[in-house]
C-alpha cells in the first residue's frame, strides 16, 4: 500500500496545480508555436514551478516563524484559501479567471515565452500550490514522510509537464466538456481537503480533541 501522506499530498498538489485545467490554457497560449518551442516552455515552465515550491517547502517555516505566524494559524488560513479554490473551481470561476489572463497575454505579440509568466507563475507555483506544499512539509513527521511529500510533489509536476506538452492533442481528443467536468470534480475533492485542515489548525489552536494530526 502507498503510504497515507504520499497519497495525501498527492491528491492535494494534483487538485491545486491542477494539470487537466492547466493544459487547454496552455495549449491556447502556445498556438503559434513550434511543437519543440512548446515542449521546451512547458518542462521550463514546470521546471521553474518546482524550485519555487522547494524553495517555500524548506524555507516556508522560518518565514512564518520571523512573521510570527503560528502554524496552526497558517493551516486555518491555508485551508480557507484551499477551500475557496476548490470553490471556484466548482463553478468554472478559475477556469474563467486563467482564460482572461491567458487572453490578454496572448493579445500581447511582444510576449512569447510564457514558460516564467504566467505559466510557472502564478498558475502552477500560485499562492494554493504554495500554501498547499508548506501544511504538507508541517504535516510530514521525520525524513521519511518528508521526502513522501517531495515525491509527491515530483510526480505532479511530471505530470504537469507531460500535460503541458501533450496539450493540444489532449484537447482534440477530450474537448473541453470533458475538462470541465474533471475540474468540478476535482474541485469537490479539494473541498473536502481543506476543511480537514481548517479542523485541524482549530484543534490545535484551542485544544479540542487533541493535538493537530
Amino acid at each position: 500500500m502507498l503510504p497515507e501522506l504520499f497519497v495525501s499530498a498527492f491528491i492535494t498538489l494534483f487538485v491545486v496545480i491542477d494539470p487537466p485545467g492547466c493544459a487547454p490554457i496552455y495549449a491556447g497560449l502556445t498556438k503559434g508555436a513550434t511543437p519543440a518551442q512548446a515542449r521546451n516552455m512547458a518542462l521550463r515552465a514546470s521546471g521553474i514551478a518546482a524550485v519555487i515550491l522547494v524553495i517555500f517547502a524548506f524555507f516556508g517555516e522560518d518565514l512564518l516563524s520571523a512573521l510570527h505566524i503560528e502554524l496552526n494559524s497558517f493551516r486555518i488560513a491555508g485551508g480557507l484559501m484551499l477551500f475557496w479554490i476548490a470553490f471556484e473551481m466548482v463553478f468554472e470561476k478559475r477556469t474563467q479567471r486563467r482564460n482572461e489572463r491567458a487572453d490578454k497575454i496572448s493579445a500581447d505579440p511582444g510576449i512569447e515565452d510564457v514558460s516564467v509568466f504566467p505559466m510557472a507563475m502564478p498558475m502552477l507555483a500560485g499562492p494554493g500550490a504554495i500554501a498547499a506544499v508548506m501544511l504538507l512539509m508541517n504535516e510530514a513527521d521525520g525524513t521519511a514522510q518528508t521526502i513522501e511529500v517531495f515525491a509527491a510533489l515530483g510526480l505532479v509536476l511530471a505530470i504537469t509537464a507531460i500535460a503541458l506538452v501533450a496539450a493540444g492533442p489532449l484537447m482534440r481528443i477530450f474537448g473541453d466538456k470533458v475538462e470541465a467536468v474533471i475540474t468540478r470534480l476535482l474541485g469537490v475533492l479539494l473541498a473536502a481537503l481543506a476543511a480537514q485542515y481548517v479542523i485541524d489548525g482549530l484543534r490545535g489552536a484551542f485544544a479540542l480533541g487533541g493535538p493537530a494530526a
